[in-house]
């Protein structure tokens, strides 16, 4: 038994926030944006969208893309960190929104690596013989954890959601999945939840970039060497590297690191933002969607983010 990418979809709020839009936030500047991160602009949700209501329209393209009907989907794992509520999960809440019921649903929290793990967990789930399609989505709403006035992190985030539809296959799709944390380097990337009732200046995302930034070179150099060995599979043989879309001196290094050409690198980066757990599903179904990512293409996924946590999975899609 193998497990095979029947389908993606995403989902990005119609608000743009531009570079120049955030020199009228903060002390920055479109070059200082730039040369840093290679972020030109990002989406921001509208006051009335959630992590839920965005996951279920990109729930919903990744199904009509699968041809499936919402009834054979009997597992629904959402990678999120912005859950409007404790509970009911957003993963039940998506299921309520797309009709799906009789059906175990849960949330993951893994932050940026968020769509990495759930489909290590969904390929794992399908080889166990427990699920035969799994939804998996993830969304986060990363905009509404930065305080509008620290430059260092409200210039790198935006707002979204993807999914996929992951499948029992006769045929290999999923070569390899890795999952990894490491607590100790927690502190330098954290969200606390905020104590009821109040928000405290210290309630908002925090992060040391240049500490993460080095961290994530080194892990993620490490990740994909691994990734492949378990694979079987050859820097050369790759026809796409799919990465967590973070910064774009950390995807350059990556593709340095597998001697891989930018053109086989999937880069939504620039007009994105940093959107987190759906970051590397974006990039994923951005790269279908336009005919770059072909049938029986080799990709790598991998993605780093708060935890530390790290996830990858080489597929033949």
């Amino acid at each position: 038994m193998f497990t095979r990418i029947l389908g993606t979809g995403s989902y990005l709020p119609e608000q743009v926030r531009t570079n120049a839009d955030l020199e009228r936030m903060v002390e920055t500047s479109n070059e200082w944006i730039l040369e840093r991160t290679g972020i030109s602009e990002r989406r921001i949700a509208a006051p009335d969208e959630t992590a839920a209501s965005m996951g279920a329209i990109a729930a919903k393209r990744a199904i009509e893309a699968a041809n499936v009907d919402v009834s054979e989907i009997d597992l629904v794992i959402c990678a999120t960190t912005s859950s409007q509520n404790a509970f009911p999960s957003t993963a039940c809440e998506i299921s309520g929104m797309l009709g799906i019921s009789d059906c175990p649903a849960f949330d993951l929290a893994a932050a940026c690596s968020g769509f990495s793990y759930a489909y290590a967990l969904a390929h794992s789930m399908i080889l166990s013989g427990q699920s035969k399609k799994v939804l998996i989505v993830a969304a986060d709403l990363m905009s509404r954890a930065c305080d509008p006035n620290d430059r260092t992190t409200i210039v790198l985030f935006g707002d979204g959601a993807s999914a996929c539809i992951l499948g029992q296959s006769d045929t290999e799709g999923t070569i390899a999945v890795h999952m990894s944390a490491d607590a100790k380097y927690g502190p330098l990337l954290s969200l606390p939840y905020p104590k009821r009732g109040e928000k405290s200046e210290n309630d908002w995302l925090y992060m040391k970039g240049n500490d993460v930034f080095k961290h994530a070179v080194t892990v993620l150099a490490s990740l994909v060497s691994k990734t492949l060995e378990k694979g079987n599979i050859k820097p050369e043989q790759l026809d796409f590297l799919v990465p967590h879309q973070a910064n774009m001196r950390i995807i350059a290094a990556t593709a340095r690191k597998l001697k891989l050409d930018m053109s086989q690198v999937i880069v939504t980066l620039d007009k994105q933002g940093n959107t987190s757990a759906p970051s590397v599903g974006l990039a994923l179904d951005e790269g279908i969607r336009s005919g770059r990512i072909k049938r029986g293409d080799i990709l790598l996924l991998e993605s780093f983010g708060g935890g530390f946590t790290w996830g990858s999975a080489l597929i033949r899609y």
